[in-house]
This record gives C-alpha cells, sequence and structure tokens, in this order.
C-alpha cells in the first residue's frame, strides 16, 4: 500500500470503523493489501559448531537479511526460520533434517559441507520436501527432483579460472596443484585440469602428480608443511589449491613460511569471510581467485544487499550470505506462486517457474540440474583504502 494509500486509509478509520477500512484497504488493488497467508516454516541447515560454524553463521545471517527487509515474510506468509546443526558427517545431517521436518518444515536451505549433502539426499528426496542448498553443491549430486542450488557446482570455480591461468603461464612454466583429498575439492580440481589449456589433464604445464592433503577441517600449525614441500620441490611457476576457512588460514601461513613468493590461484573460498582478518601474508598481492560474487559489484540489488549487511554485521557479505540471500528470494517467489495454502510438493513445481533472480551476484536463472547458470568474477587480494579485500577485476565466464 502507498503511503499516501495508508494515510487515507487512517482518515477513513473513524468514519467507516474496521469493517470499512478493510473494505477500502482490499479495494486498493495494491499487492500489500492482500489478505495474508498462513503462517510457513522454513528449516535452515548449516555448521553451529566446528571448523565450518564461520560460514553458517553467513549463511544463517544471509537468510535472515532477506527477511528483515521484507516484514519477516515470504510469498505473502509470516515465515519463522528454524535452524538445525548439520555437524560434519551424513549422520548428523540427517539428524538434522529430521528435526526441521518433525517441525514443520515447508522447505529446506542452508548445507555448507558436501559430505553432508551427498548423505542427506535420499532422505530430503524421499521426504518430497525441496532444499534450496546455499553452498555444498558436488558435481556427482544429479538426478535431484527436491534438491536445488543457489551457489554453484564446484567444479565450475576451477572451470572458470583455468583458461585465465594457462593464459599467463608461458610454454615451460609450471602450475602445482595442491588440496585436500575430499570431495569438494576433487570436483574444483578436476574443473581445473579439464579446463586448462587445449590440451586438458595432458597440459605439460600442469604437474603431476596432484599433492592431496588431509583433510581436517581445522588443522594445526604445521599440518601442510611437509605437502607444501612436495609440491614447492617441483619448483612451480604457480600454485593452485583449494582450501576454506580456518584450513585457509593455515595453508597460506604455511605456504608463506615455506618462502614462496609466486602467484596463488583458487577458488575465492580460500579469501572469504574472516580469513583475509587473519592472515598478514595474504598482503603481497600475489592472491587471485575466482568466484560467482564481489561485495563491490555496481549493481541495484547489490548496492541493496550489501549495504544493509555492513549496516546490521559491520562487515562485507561473502558469497556465503550472498546465495543464502538468493535462497530466501527464490523461496519468497515460488510460495508466492504456490498459492495461500502452499504444500512442500506445490513449491518445489513452483520452483521451476520462478524464471530470472534479481541477485547481488547479477542476474541469474536455473538451469535444468536445479543449479544456477551465472557470471563468474576474477578477484585480487589487495588493500582497499584500509581494509585488505578481494577487489573485483573483471568477468571470467559465464557458467551452468
Amino acid at each position: 500500500m502507498s503511503q499516501m494509500n495508508r494515510r487515507r486509509a487512517l482518515q477513513l478509520l473513524a468514519a467507516l470503523g474496521t469493517t470499512g477500512l478493510t473494505a477500502a484497504c482490499a479495494s486498493d488493488g495494491d499487492e500489500e493489501s492482500a489478505p495474508v497467508g498462513n503462517p510457513v516454516k522454513i528449516g535452515l541447515i548449516a555448521p553451529q559448531t566446528g571448523a565450518y560454524k564461520t560460514i553458517g553463521d553467513e549463511i544463517i545471517n544471509g537468510f535472515q537479511l532477506y527477511l528483515d527487509l521484507h516484514d519477516g515474510r515470504l510469498g505473502g506468509h509470516p515465515a519463522t526460520l528454524l535452524t538445525a546443526d548439520e555437524g560434519e558427517t551424513a549422520r548428523s545431517g540427517n539428524e538434522a533434517v529430521a528435526s526441521l521436518l518433525k517441525q514443520g518444515a515447508l522447505a529446506l536451505t542452508g548445507v555448507v559441507n558436501s559430505t553432508v549433502m551427498v548423505g542427506i539426499r535420499d532422505t530430503v528426496e524421499k521426504a518430497r520436501v525441496p532444499l534450496i542448498g546455499s553452498n555444498a553443491s558436488p558435481k556427482n549430486l544429479q538426478s535431484v527432483v527436491y534438491i536445488w542450488r543457489t551457489s554453484y557446482v564446484l567444479d565450475e570455480p576451477g572451470r572458470a579460472l583455468a583458461p585465465y591461468v594457462a593464459q599467463r603461464l608461458p610454454a615451460g612454466s609450471r602450475v602445482a596443484i595442491i588440496a585436500p583429498d575430499s570431495l569438494g575439492a576433487r570436483d574444483v580440481v578436476d574443473g581445473f585440469q579439464a579446463r586448462f589449456g587445449s590440451a586438458g589433464r595432458a597440459d605439460p604445464r600442469i604437474a603431476d602428480p596432484v599433492v592431496w592433503t588431509d583433510a581436517t577441517l581445522a588443522p594445526r600449525g604445521s599440518a601442510y608443511a611437509a605437502d607444501i614441500r612436495r609440491a614447492l620441490a617441483r619448483k612451480p611457476d604457480a600454485i593452485f589449491c583449494h582450501f576454506a576457512g580456518p584450513a585457509a588460514v593455515q595453508f597460506i601461513k604455511q605456504l608463506h613460511r615455506e618462502g614462496y613468493k609466486g602467484p596463488i590461484y583458487a577458488p575465492g573460498f580460500l579469501t572469504e569471510g574472516t580469513v583475509l582478518n587473519e592472515v598478514r601474508e595474504a598482503e603481497s598481492g600475489n592472491i587471485v581467485t575466482a568466484l560467482n560474487y564481489s561485495a563491490d559489484l555496481n549493481n541495484t540489488a547489490n548496492r541493496t544487499f550489501a549495504s544493509a549487511y555492513r549496516r546490521t554485521h559491520g562487515a562485507s557479505p561473502t558469497t556465503y550470505a550472498m546465495a543464502s540471500y538468493d535462497a530466501a528470494q527464490v523461496l519468497d517467489k515460488a510460495i508466492r506462486l504456490a498459492g495461500s495454502n502452499p504444500s512442500p510438493q506445490q513449491v518445489n513445481l513452483a520452483l521451476g517457474k520462478v524464471g530470472q533472480i534479481d541477485s547481488p551476484r547479477g542476474a541469474w536463472q536455473f538451469n535444468q540440474p536445479r543449479t544456477p547458470q551465472q557470471k563468474w568474477y576474477l578477484r585480487r587480494v589487495q588493500r582497499d583504502g584500509q581494509v585488505l579485500s578481494n577487489v573485483l577485476i573483471n568477468e571470467l565466464a559465464t557458467l551452468g
């Protein structure tokens, strides 16, 4: 309802009484005057303990921010956000799903860990309740009906970055690959190898084999030292890696400690969130990353989102918060399409009809595998005023 109509309605209150006011508002034709739908519950699965808690907090913050900016409603329905700790295993993830479904969640969202996402797949599909995943997105999560993702597929950051790196490495140079031996990291590395140069995996500039490290989410201060020395023994001109959270902090510190000064290429998870606050060694300007979002993107949706996030949380938003914000936006559209008394199955059908999303990352839409068709951006770690930031350089590719 417009400000003028609100004022007019208040003026009519004394003369028309409550019934008259309701009739006056209903005749306005404004969307806000439509009857309020029944309350709905959304279940958000995210780490609330452990190494990925910071990422879990970002996901919760992003979804809640969308609710705060939209009067706590999704699709015209008052919405309650329920949360459950995903833990680090398939078992803990399934316990989180069961808890949220027992509380009557109309739809689910969140999930950070790829192991958890794979572990809950069958439970979600059997329950026939839509899950809009906002982070974990392993490549082998295919042929799903009720699982949608607002993040990416995990081979995409490597695919987006590989041609850029290949163009900058002349014949005779070498890039060493180092990453934790995990499901998500193997997807990232596969994407990079597949798109690096015209020869793909056989490109002689890629130093084989890949150095796989321990997959511990919160490694100790020397956990990667031996593996880094193995990689550096190949005398690489560049390093491609994949780490996130506490593991990223330790990897950057230990790589610097071992004397490496060359370029570091990685998916943007390496420097997202609080990592740059903890790693002074990143100031050298040699870290270049690829990601589907940058907080300094200049579009209307991002100006609204980023300024509200900074105002609320005193920090710049990450891709984790952005994808969760978009998950809320997707649900807002789908629940509205599903009608006044939506079921999970109706919401799932409506998800296929939401069309283009006006996102902080730039416009995107779901493709047939239920993941985003979206742009990827090149970023460099450097000072932005007094703050160490992921500064946008340019667009890399559109994938999906």
